[in-house]
């Protein structure tokens, strides 16, 4: 027989045994089912991690034996992984029995423990020493230990409690704290322990010097994006918060913020910060869709960088099915650069709303500044807006001095917010500055979370609007308000809960009639005023997502006291890392003046700060 057709059967039959094996192999393999009773979850976890038994049962050779000398280790293993819970004297049975199916390789592993009477705290005794011994960093800690006299002995709340300490003088600058006393001593007999922490914390360290290396934007303009100054005392959550400063500011694509040698003898640490140039020029494309804008693309692109002082430029391009827009901004950071800034906008824009259509050119300076928790904004609109209707074509001239105040988080680094928990602005027109209409208007939207329970939340939310003008037709159309969609009454359509103005027909001067009924016929132009708010019940699911059941009210009007709109309905919520996307079922329970008929269901999908 020639040689290459044995080499061909004898890998034919080497294939075959290999099959065979592997076949038996599968077929041999255990299934070991571990049940742990009597422990409530917590502890049960616990258990489970420490079993040999759950961490050998997938073992391809477990046979009998194997699983009997598991099942020895049982006991101390147990009783190993209930003491951090403060449980030393349990009573642990332990049962193997095969399964029902009765195969020889399947087993159930059934452990019964009765914890037992739990060792308690008796002595607590923490002391902070040194110079930091006053520090309020230290005392919040001692005020609030999570270990306390009384308590069931809890071994991961000792060590929470030596780790807070530890992590304070670390973070704080007490750079050569040592624990003095680490003591925990537990008496298993007498069913007590006590508790012995000391740690003296050493001088405090103050920032030294600060060295920075980078050849991106002067060097002037780095240091006021730094959130400590030389010789304060050190504190490493501002290197943090300095190191999100700068990489936000998009001048940089790696920035490293780190303390350097610290001088035991003057207790300064030197500062080193070091950075790489991100690319000048970005472009960006985007498409999405929403019930209120529908269909949207954006095309953007932007010059972070025009020169060595900071000054950015963007230009974007938005069009959807309801508004489009050009616009330019122009940015010079000024003050903190962070969160402070003169900006230039120019924006050419087209919108619809209900029955108006606007188009608009405006130019807008404005400056922002931050002060502690609030966002102040200066701002002039120098505007020419065309508003079209039915019966109205009207075009103005507009300069509009405003200011606005907005609550930020703390710690506000500038970055975008998706809700404001609290925003008021002031704006108007006077004709003595060339203005073509006079007006004043106040708007306040205001939004806030509420945790009424775990995995409970309310969401409130309201906005008010008002506005002071002698003659309503001469209020342009982009200054007027219109209520219902994503972020208003759901249930309604975007922008269609308005006041309703008569339709005049112009060469009879009388309200038109519709042609097939006969009745009169409105449009749907804007109101003077605005109230509209919301109430969520929100309950937590896992994996992010959430259910919520909400209930809706407002309307725009002429006058308070007009008919107010409502709607209920429900949601689910899935939460992105900083945004929560919503989507809603909203059933109208009321029908707007003109509307004839009541709205049927409306889906909306919307996106609002994450919970």
């Amino acid at each position: 027989m020639p040689r290459s057709t044995l080499q061909r059967r004898f890998l034919r039959a080497h294939s075959l045994c290999a099959l065979c094996l592997l076949a038996w192999s599968a077929a041999a393999r255990a299934d070991v089912q571990v049940d742990v009773r009597g422990l409530p979850e917590e502890i049960r976890d616990n258990v489970m991690v420490f079993l040999s038994v759950e961490r050998y049962k997938k073992a391809d050779d477990l046979s009998a034996q194997t699983l009997e000398r598991l099942q020895n280790r049982i006991d101390r293993e147990v009783k190993a992984a209930l003491k951090p819970f403060g449980l030393y004297a349990p009573e642990v049975k332990s049962e193997v029995a095969r399964s029902g199916n009765n195969s020889d390789r399947d087993w159930r592993v059934t452990v019964t423990v009765e914890p037992g009477p739990a060792v308690m705290v008796g002595q607590v005794d923490v002391k902070v020493t040194g110079p930091g011994a006053t520090d309020p960093v230290f005392r919040r800690i001692l005020d609030t230990p999570p270990i306390r006299r009384g308590d069931q002995l809890s071994h991961p709340a000792y060590e929470s409690l030596k780790g807070s300490l530890q992590r304070a003088a670390a973070n704080y600058g007490y750079l050569d704290a040592t624990m003095v006393r680490n003591e925990l001593l537990v008496d298993p007999p007498q069913l007590t322990a006590s508790v012995a922490l000391e740690i003296d914390t050493g001088a405090r360290y103050r920032f030294g010097a600060t060295s920075i290396e980078q050849d991106v934007i002067d060097e002037v303009l780095v240091r006021r994006y730094l959130r400590y100054t030389q010789d304060e005392p050190f504190d490493a959550t501002e290197l943090l918060r300095t190191q999100f400063a700068l990489d936000d500011s998009q001048y940089f694509s790696t920035v490293e913020v780190l303390p350097e040698e610290r001088d035991r003898e003057q207790h300064i640490v030197p500062i080193s910060i070091q950075a790489e140039a991100a690319r000048r020029h970005r472009y960006s494309f985007g498409v999405g869709y929403g019930t209120d804008t529908e269909a949207r693309g954006t095309v953007t692109w932007e010059n972070r960088r025009i020169n060595a002082r900071g000054h950015r430029f963007r230009t974007e391009i938005r069009a959807a099915a309801r508004t489009k827009s050009l616009s330019a901004r122009y940015l010079i950071p000024i003050g903190d650069p962070a969160v402070e800034k003169l900006l230039f906008e120019l924006n050419d824009r087209s919108e619809d709303f209900a029955d108006l259509q606007t188009n608009s050119l405006d130019f807008r300076p404005s400056i922002t500044h931050v002060r502690g928790r609030w966002q102040r904004e200066l701002f002039t609109i120098a505007t020419r807006t065309t508003s079209d209707s039915a019966n109205l074509n009207l075009t103005d001239t507009l300069l509009i001095p405003g200011i606005s105040y907005a609550l930020v988080p703390r710690g506000y680094l500038g970055e975008a917010l998706f809700g404001r928990e609290l925003y008021a602005e002031l704006r108007g027109s006077q004709s003595s500055l060339g203005s073509d209409s006079d007006f004043l208007q106040v708007r306040a939207p205001a939004e806030r979370v509420f945790d009424i329970a775990p995995g409970w939340h309310v969401v409130g939310r309201i906005e008010v609007g008002a506005t002071a003008v002698g003659e309503f037709s001469q209020l342009p159309g982009s200054q007027r308000f219109f209520a219902g969609g994503d972020r208003s009454v759901r249930g309604f359509g975007f922008n269609q809960l308005s006041p309703l103005t008569p339709i005049i027909d112009p060469l009879s001067g009388l309200q038109a009639l519709d042609p097939v009924s006969g009745e009169p016929l409105f449009e749907k132009l804007g109101g003077k005023h605005l109230l509209a708010g919301s109430t969520e019940l929100v309950r937590d699911l896992p994996r992010n997502f959430a259910v919520a059941l909400f209930a809706d009210f407002g309307n725009a009007f002429d006058k308070f006291g007009d008919p107010i709109e409502y709607a209920v309905g429900l949601g689910i919520r899935y939460r992105l890392p900083v945004v929560t996307v919503g989507i809603d079922i909203a059933q109208a329970l009321t029908t707007p003046a003109g509307d004839g008929t009541r709205p049927g269901p409306r889906f909306h999908i919307n996106f609002s700060p994450k919970l």
